[in-house]
């Protein structure tokens, strides 16, 4: 049979396209894609009416639908990048170093998508250690061998270097230029390049300046081009530099490992440990209900509609988790008809308020409190009374003649247009939403009116004009930001939207004074409320200048962290989210950090105008936004009435400040410095050679191929053997040197850390240290502190103790005074529980780590042992962390099985707290957040995730954020009465500290005992609760003794 050549040839297609693989597999790299969309909106932002901008969402989600709708993939995968660096960093540590922080709104952006990629039952690829494109390219050469046509959507060059016969590239269409396959033929031409692997010689001569990559130095795209045309690789074109010329040979011969390492950092790596399972990234079906409220949050609604169709009715939330009216509550700030708390922790309640909420300084029958101020006249009949000059600028107006567009950095004449917005079509077709986002607004394209009051007749006016209002917002400028040593360079106003003034104060201490004492009578008047952002801060400063603000306090900062508690509360972040504003940054008046930064005395003044006069008119605003959010999800009363209250408190903590021991710290710090040479010539003995303890590599050379500790040691990706805290942990038990290389760098962190830095921050007009202490930063809601950072002081050992005995009175007529809770998120634990075993052992004075030893090891109180109740102390504290066998194995040292056989005890022994720790996952599970006995809200938006470390994750802060956070809230309350008490008594004592679950006090020697039995009862009452509270209270001539 003969055939013809062209009958062959049509034989051999018809056979080829019969051989194309059918799968297609789409791979997305996540944070490739995001930028684009993030960068293409930035002119005309997407924000929600919750004030979040959801331009990357929204310009991720619609290249993902394009490619699902058009493209109709078997099979889909998004790799993200990890956080940790990667090999990358170990091979140059200079990589990426370049780049700026991540903005905002993509951090913001990015757990949302990675919610909707999961509710979408797509799979999230992810690995500590690489980078996305490394998992990109060894999947998809994997799948390309398992018969996949694969695509990876990207707009990075980089993946060029991936492309074969069966691998593309998928560029997003793009401002309705359509989406780009890109097969080898297009990638040779696009480099004008003879082989696929070229693509990496082009890359380590041009380098990458968005990596970092620094290439050899003239070389740029076209060089290359030619180079590589010349000589095919970069290391043949190093070993024939001899017949280049001129500066470019200078530049290959001086550069040439420069080159190859760039070479190697561009290669993308096919080695990833990952698994290719095709089933797991086969295209299903999306978790409808996850994915409906996940859009409706985001406000997408036609894209909710092409998703789920417009006929889609999402299923009723389930019994269990819906809000419920019935008088039982755990919020006690809760009023009838209020919704639900998330969980009950008093099961047996019964009453609308619980027992002895009549003790506490609160209301909880959903009232207003009384205001104290009278009813304000309108602000047109006082000025008919009296007539009074309305403010003007003496300097020029600050507002502008004519509102003008903003202008960006990727707008600006002549500026180089970034490549971030190429090749991602965010308005395809097919997805027009009739609300188009906003460009965001600046200083430039707001119509305001920003005064400066400079004289005494301006500022009399400004200060009769305050005086009619029932709010005002100011805030402050000053030399410095740390608030003891700072001087006031300013004061800003404002009360109504779009209208703020400027008093700047003198150099001068009595002139400046002289200005203040005008304001004095406003931010002292009761009846006017305080509106600032930060005002722990700006109280501090007034202070100092003999000003005790009074009135109500709305500080936009505590809100917000109220109402997301993960998220940031500076107000550029706040202005930008939930007004669409970005105001003036202060590096355009001051500079960056460093010799040259200027104060705000050095500022122009019409410049401090407008910086400063904004940030009250957006403060202001702010507040406006806030106050509704508070309200809604039923956070005004612990914002009232805990969260502003402790502000004051915190103020005059902070300025009293604690004094330091500095020759008890030099003592210690010689002490340390002989231990520590001491412990170096222990460890180089048992070695028998010196090495460099703080070097990994020398460190993981001489344990495990010297001393051979360990034949299965653990490696770094780097090579070098592990040699952490967790690795040296585990060898100390049998290996004398482990033990001692962790005591070595325990006494070098407590030296450098603590003991040598102490003295430095001891105030030079003072003479005492003042931390500043962190009310919006923990989740939990605790407070936390810097510098110093008291929370993370080592106590747990007789060295890390030492420290507390530099911390003394002010003087000798004072002691320190310590109160101290007892184990009170156990105590939270039995209340919330209800578990009659916990209250009994509580409630009649038994030891509870002895009870709990007693119930997990069936034996008599009496016949615990030592072993048996440290065993039992380190499980009662570990389920209140969601601790696993795994975990607890590794806390006592003993097998798996063991630690499972004492879970299971303890909850047979406590069925109580089984049923608690069910019900907190569970109803977190429907409602998305857990929450504290004040009704203080932590999100967990993990909670649902397929990742089953995240999930887990979540689910152990379900159990613990209630409890860590209820035990915050109690504190703050004690803090609060405490402060109240000793301000009603005039006391001479002063409240100096708050550690975790203690107070410190400067305890005149006379009020001791009377200051203790009041400290001692109200912070046992500070919240009522079914469970008895017990403190703790010492006192001594330093903190150590009293503790």
């Amino acid at each position: 049979m003969s055939v013809s050549l062209s009958t062959f040839g049509e034989l051999i297609c018809d056979s080829y396209r019969m051989a194309k693989p059918q799968k297609k597999l789409f791979l997305l790299d996540a944070l490739a894609l995001i930028y684009r969309a993030h960068f293409a909106f930035n002119k005309a932002p997407r924000i929600s009416s919750r004030g979040v901008n959801t331009s990357a969402v929204f310009g991720f989600m619609n290249a993902m639908i394009e490619v699902l709708t058009k493209e109709k993939p078997t099979h889909i995968g998004v790799a993200f990048d990890s956080a940790k660096k990667t090999f990358r960093h170990e091979q140059f540590p200079m990589y990426k170093a370049t780049r700026q922080s991540q903005p905002e709104d993509i951090s913001v952006a990015m757990p949302y998508i990675k919610r909707i990629v999961e509710a979408m039952h797509i799979p999230i690829l992810i690995l500590e250690g690489y980078e996305a494109d490394d998992i990109i390219g060894t999947i998809a050469k994997k799948a390309a061998l398992a018969d996949f046509e694969v695509y990876m959507m990207t707009p990075d060059k980089d993946y060029g270097q991936l492309v074969e016969e069966h691998v593309h590239i998928y560029k997003p269409a793009f401002m309705g230029k359509p989406a780009e396959k890109l097969g080898v033929k297009e990638v040779l031409e696009r480099w004008q390049i003879e082989r696929i692997e070229q693509v990496t010689d082009m890359l380590g001569l041009m380098g990458d300046s968005v990596d970092n990559i620094p290439g050899i130095p003239g070389i740029g795209e076209k060089t290359a081009q030619k180079l590589i045309a010349d000589f095919g690789t970069v290391e043949n074109l190093i070993a024939n530099a001899d017949q280049l010329k001129g500066k470019q040979k200078e530049n290959v011969v001086n550069f040439a490992q420069q080159g190859l390492l760039s070479k190697q950092l561009a290669t993308i790596h096919l080695d990833v440990p990952v698994e290719f399972d095709e089933d797991k990234l086969r295209h299903t079906e999306y978790d409808k209900p996850r994915l409906a409220a996940l859009l409706d949050e985001l406000e997408f609604r036609q894209m909710k509609t092409r998703l789920l169709g417009a006929d889609y009715d999402e299923k009723p939330l389930p019994d269990a988790f819906k809000a419920s009216s019935k008088s039982g509550q755990m919020n006690l700030f809760d009023s009838p008809g209020d919704a639900s708390p998330a969980f009950l922790p008093f099961p047996n309640m019964s009453a609308v308020n619980p027992s002895g909420s009549g003790d506490l300084p609160f209301d909880f029958d959903g009232k207003p409190a009384p205001s104290t101020s009278p009813a304000k006249q309108e602000r047109g009949e006082k000025s008919k009374r009296t007539p009074v000059k309305v403010p003007v600028a003496s300097a020029s107006e600050a507002s502008p003649g004519a509102v003008t567009e903003t202008i960006t950095t990727d707008d600006r004449p002549g500026g180089e247009v970034t490549e971030e917005p190429a090749y991602l079509d965010v308005y395809p077709d097919y997805e027009l939403d009739e609300n188009q986002p906003e460009r965001r607004k600046t200083i430039l394209s707001v119509k305001h009116d920003y005064r400066l009051v400079d004289t005494p007749e301006l500022r009399a006016s400004l200060v009769h004009y305050l005086n009619l209002q029932e709010s005002i917002c100011f805030d402050s400028e000053t030399t410095a930001i740390d608030p003891v040593e700072a001087d006031l360079v300013g004061l800003s106003f404002a009360y109504r939207t779009g209208e703020a003034f400027y008093v700047p104060v003198p150099d001068d201490r009595a002139e400046a004074q002289a200005v203040i004492d005008q304001f004095k009578p406003v931010l002292e008047n009761p009846a006017i409320s305080k509106i600032g952002q930060n005002l722990k801060y700006d109280l501090l400063m007034l202070k100092k200048y003999g000003v005790e603000v009074q009135g109500k306090l709305f500080d936009t900062m505590i809100a917000h962290y109220l109402i997301e508690p993960e998220m940031r509360h500076n107000m550029d972040m706040m202005a930008m989210t939930y007004l669409n504003y970005s105001p003036v940054e202060i590096e355009s008046l001051i500079g960056k950090k460093g010799k040259g930064q200027l104060t705000m005395r050095d500022v122009d003044i019409q410049k401090v105008v407008d910086y400063a006069a904004e940030d009250a008119d957006i403060t202001l605003q702010l507040k406006e936004t806030f106050a509704p959010r508070l309200e809604k999800d039923n956070l005004h009363k612990l914002f009232d009435q805990v969260e502003m209250p402790l502000v004051r408190v915190l103020t005059d903590l902070e300025l009293e400040g604690v004094t330091i021991d500095t020759n008890a710290l030099a003592e210690l710090s010689a002490t340390l410095e002989t231990d520590m040479r001491q412990v170096q010539l222990e460890i180089y003995t048992i070695a028998g050679e010196p090495f460099n303890i703080g070097s990994p590599k020398q460190l993981g050379e001489v344990l495990f191929e010297k001393l051979k500790l360990d034949k299965n040691a653990k490696k770094t990706k780097t090579g070098q053997y592990a040699t952490g805290e967790e690795i040296l942990s585990k060898l100390e038990v049998e290996h004398e040197i482990a033990r001692k290389i962790l005591d070595y760098r325990e006494l070098i962190k407590l030296k450098n850390t603590y003991v040598d830095v102490l003295p430095t921050l001891i105030s030079k007009r003072t003479g005492r240290i003042h931390t500043s202490f962190n009310q919006a930063v923990a989740a939990t809601g605790r407070l936390s502190s810097v510098n110093p950072n008291l929370q993370n002081i080592p106590i747990r050992t007789p060295r890390g103790q030492e420290i507390r005995k530099a911390f003394v009175p002010r003087g000798p007529e004072f002691l320190i005074m310590s109160a101290d809770y007892s184990q009170i998120e156990l105590r939270i634990m039995a209340a919330f529980s209800g578990d009659k075993t916990m209250l009994d052992a509580f409630n009649n004075g038994v030891d509870i780590h002895t009870q709990t030893a007693s119930k997990v090891f069936h034996v008599g109180l009496d016949e615990v042992t030592s072993d048996m109740r440290r065993k039992a102390k380190t499980i009662n504290f570990g389920i209140i962390y969601g601790i696993s066998s795994f975990g607890l194995s590794q806390r006592l040292k003993i097998p798996r099985k063991e630690a499972a056989q004492i879970i299971e005890e303890y909850f047979a022994g406590f069925p109580a707290v089984k049923d608690y720790i069910d019900q907190c996952i569970e109803k977190a599970r429907g409602f998305g957040y857990a929450e504290t006995i004040l009704g203080r809200r932590r999100y967990l938006r993990d909670i649902n995730s397929r990742n089953q470390t995240d999930r887990m994750f979540a689910e152990r802060n379900a159990v613990n954020a209630p409890i860590q956070g209820s035990a915050a809230d109690m504190l703050k309350i004690a803090m609060i009465r405490i402060h109240e008490f000793m301000l009603q008594e005039r006391l001479k004592s002063k409240m100096i500290l708050t550690v975790h679950d203690e107070l410190v006090f400067d305890a005149h020697r006379d009020e001791i005992e009377f200051l203790s039995v009041r400290v001692d009862d109200i912070m046992k009452n500070a919240i009522p609760m079914a469970v008895r509270m017990e403190t703790g209270i010492g006192v001594g001539e330093n903190w150590l003794l009293a503790h």
